[in-house]
């Protein structure tokens, strides 16, 4: 199985001149998957959005469109950046540069493909080329309707011939054989190609270019007969770079490209970082978790953290392992000031464990006073050099505020704030999963072991509330949307409002030791309630660990959630199939959606007792729907398929193309093992008699567009992967091999041994190198076989 991860993470752009609203869409060929927030009045704007896709492996392009938001008409493009697959994945460490933007070129936009059989026929009477072109799928929409009326043409010297014209559609479906008679010396031609020109034909002005499929002509010499779906091509690479006057995107991008092989090859890897974990008395000595960490560099720590708590987390051990590191972090520690202050391999372990774990019980404790922060956009500042009292004019109605009354204003509003977010978080011990709660104890545990003197009281608190408030509740209140805790970033006033809250529960995770010491004095305001609520917190921390251990064992072995646990809810809309055909926009009505993994069901409100359910199990697709459907924009459906075979489709609407991924992205996930996926879908909706997106007349006949269950978006809920999740530990191990071959000799003793022979207290070197090099073959099996098939596929097409 091939895997196939591209992540990026762009910062901002440089436009070059008058007055721009920029926002940014993100395609994977021509597929919108990512659109910015727009910023307002701004030539340099900032986005810092950071993504990632799991893609199928035959994806060809990643562009940026960089657009200027219009309130009235459409929207203009200003420029875009095109990078393909080839030119992302020959950067090892990834892509991190400013690019300039280029103009968008019409006959460059191309997309789809085309469905070709082509037959050299000779005969004593006549040479001729027959092309029978049977269909077309994914045109790209060059009509003002969102369709296109295609028709193809076939080029080979000074012959050609033309297909019908298919009007209004971007599936066309024509099933006609085109034949071009040839002269007996261009039989012999080697340089001649057959071009396949696909055009959206316009009754006012040209036609416009769909895309082309070019075959040499040599390749009928040895293939007398092909037929296949072929990409469709821009007319020529016509993309001028303007020299940075359109203006200029600071992006990071990286591509991973996996061979994932059986699980029984990573089966001796997994068994040494079980092992690792699984003998506590013995937690000073060298493992393979030790070595991974100091193989790893700093920068790819916390991808490593991140995949060995999904490891641990399916193996059902991930408690132990977190104990494992934090145990040999507190040993190792010697001044408690410095306890978990590294970005070492426990800390970053432990970030990525709470939001594993712990995203769902976040939201439920802070969303509501965010959500509130962001609707009441108050002028909060209690930095004098910051009080901008020309901002301040415009919240008052009585002329004139001063700087005094600007900082009490503001306290005020802090105070409040901070006594909810503090509340809910006191009074949520309950809410806090039990896996959670069971790894708090024990680093409570083992901190109250190894600091025991007087003055170390409040280290066992520190160490727990360091990372409860100051890596896991702060972060999500300084940068809410980084936490899906909202769909866009703050504005400057409300996101001032979140730093200033987030810099006091720092100090209220610190047990307001640090107050009075730092340059900021002007946070004095705050620092009675800090200190208010600092018995609050040892209190609501002691009752957090105190729960028994064998609680933690009822989380699933191979999911972070349990099957009643809401995944993703929320207000959409769902269209009205039954009872008389309705105008589109009145088809939608209102729901509030649950997602789980065994169910999405839905219900007028979200207190309405009664739900209408569609079973998981039964999902068969999750896709978009063309606009021209229902001429609306953000529309997917869901197509289940009963027990007698039958399909049924739910369509639903999302409020803008963020939600509609996500959405389209979190149910894909939750039927990715499904048996029964579809491998094709109609874009369309069928309706008076025909199917909107291929016309064509039969409601059962197959989809005429790829289904694309393998496109998710990568987040903190993915469900768990075992092979994927070793392959990325093997490949991190392989990169520090040559350091694991300098430990000295009497570890590496056994080195020639096989991992069954050695007994644990060889040398872990040794023992790992041993499992790098077994996995270093079966890949060179593997892709030297995955070479022959191909070749096989091309000697006997």
């Amino acid at each position: 199985m091939l895997c196939l991860i591209l992540s990026f993470f762009f910062f901002f752009v440089t436009l070059s001149s008058g007055t721009s609203d920029p926002y940014c869409i993100v395609k994977v060929d021509n597929e919108v998957v990512a659109r910015t927030a727009t910023v307002w009045k701004n030539l340099n704007p900032f986005w810092g959005e950071e993504y990632t896709l799991h893609l199928p492996m035959g994806f060809h392009s990643l562009s940026f469109h960089v657009m200027d938001e219009d309130t009235i008409g459409h929207d203009d493009v200003i420029g875009k950046i095109t990078l393909t697959k080839e030119a992302i994945g020959a950067q090892a460490k990834g892509l991190d540069c400013w690019l300039n933007l280029t103009k968008v070129d019409p006959d460059e936009e191309v997309q789809g493909e085309i469905h070709l059989g082509l037959e050299l026929l000779k005969d004593t009477e006549k040479i001729s080329l027959r092309c029978q072109v049977i269909e077309a799928r994914d045109l790209a929409p060059r009509d003002i309707s969102g369709t296109s009326d295609p028709f193809t043409r076939v080029i080979f010297n000074n012959h050609s011939a033309e297909t019908s014209i298919i009007k209004k559609t971007r599936f066309p479906h024509w099933g006609e054989t085109l034949e071009l008679e040839l002269d007996p010396e261009e039989l012999r031609e080697e340089e001649g190609t057959v071009t396949v020109q696909v055009w959206d034909w316009d009754m006012v002005g040209k036609n416009d270019f769909l895309g082309k499929v070019e075959i040499p002509f040599a390749c009928l010499h040895k293939t007398p007969q092909l037929e296949g779906w072929f990409r469709l091509l821009p007319l020529g690479n016509n993309e001028v770079d303007a020299g940075g006057k359109l203006g200029a995107l600071r992006l990071k991008v990286r591509l991973v490209e996996d061979q994932i092989l059986p699980s029984m090859y990573y089966q001796p890897l997994i068994d040494l970082l079980v092992e690792s974990v699984i003998s506590p008395t013995e937690v000073e000595d060298s493992s393979a978790l030790t070595m991974l960490e100091e193989v790893t560099t700093v920068e790819s720590r916390q991808d490593v953290a991140m995949t060995l708590v999904k490891i641990y987390l399916g193996q059902g051990l991930v408690v132990p392992f977190l104990d494992y590191l934090n145990t040999r972090e507190v040993n190792h520690t010697t001044d408690p000031n410095t306890l978990f202050r590294s970005n070492s391999l426990a800390s970053k372990a432990m970030e990525q464990f709470m939001k594993a774990v712990g995203m769902l019980y976040l939201h439920e404790v802070l969303k509501p006073i965010i959500n509130r922060i962001f609707d009441e956009k108050k002028y909060i500042e209690l930095d004098p050099c910051k009080i901008d009292l020309n901002r301040t004019r415009r919240i008052s109605f009585k002329g004139a505020v001063s700087e005094a009354e600007v900082r009490d204003s503001s306290v005020e509003m802090l105070q409040s704030y901070l006594t909810s977010i503090i509340e809910s978080i006191v009074s949520s011990v309950d809410q806090c999963p039990p896996v959670m709660r069971v790894a708090f104890k024990q680093l409570h545990k083992r901190v109250e072991e190894q600091f025991t003197e007087p003055e170390n009281e409040d280290v066992k608190y520190l160490a727990i509330s360091g990372f409860f408030f100051l890596r896991f509740f702060a972060p999500a209140i300084l940068t809410p949307k980084l936490f899906q805790l909202r769909d866009q970033h703050a504005d400057t006033r409300t996101s001032r409002t979140l730093l200033l809250l987030a810099k006091a529960l720092q100090s209220v995770g610190n047990l307001g030791l640090q107050l009075g010491h730092g340059k900021e004095q002007w946070m004095a305001p705050l620092h009675p309630i800090i200190l208010r609520s600092v018995a609050s917190v040892k209190d609501f921390l002691d009752k957090l660990i105190d729960i028994d251990h064998d609680t933690a064992s009822e989380v699933p072995q191979r999911a972070v959630f349990t099957a009643s646990v809401t995944v993703k809810e929320g207000f959409l809309h769902k269209h009205k199939a039954e009872g008389p055909q309705l105008l589109s926009r009145f088809a939608f009505k209102k729901r509030y959606f649950w997602l789980t993994s065994e169910t999405l069901s839905y219900a007028k409100t979200p207190d309405w007792q009664v739900r209408s359910s569609i079973p998981i199990q039964c999902v068969c697709a999750v896709e978009r729907v063309d606009e021209n459907a229902f001429q609306q924009q953000n529309v997917m459906q869901v197509i289940t398929q009963d027990n007698d075979g039958q399909l049924h489709t739910t369509y639903i609407q999302c409020k803008n193309v963020n939600e509609l991924n996500q959405w389209l992205s979190a149910i894909r996930k939750v039927s990715i093992y499904n048996e029964r996926m579809l491998p094709s879908f109609h874009p369309g909706v069928h309706r008076s008699g025909k199917w909107t997106c291929c016309l064509q007349a039969d409601r059962a006949v197959a989809g005429c567009s790829r289904t694309h269950s393998a496109v998710t978006l990568g987040d903190w809920s993915d469900p768990l992967d075992p092979d994927v999740e070793t392959q990325t530990i093997y490949k991190q191990l392989l990169q520090g091999k040559d350091k694991l071959r300098l430990v000295p000799e009497h570890v590496l003793d056994g080195a020639e041994c096989t991992v069954q022979q050695m007994k644990p207290c060889q040398g872990i070197a040794a023992r790992l190198l041993v499992v790098i090099e077994d996995l270093e073959q079966a890949h060179a099996t593997f892709q030297r076989r995955e070479k022959e098939d191909v070749t096989s596929v091309i000697m006997n097409p």
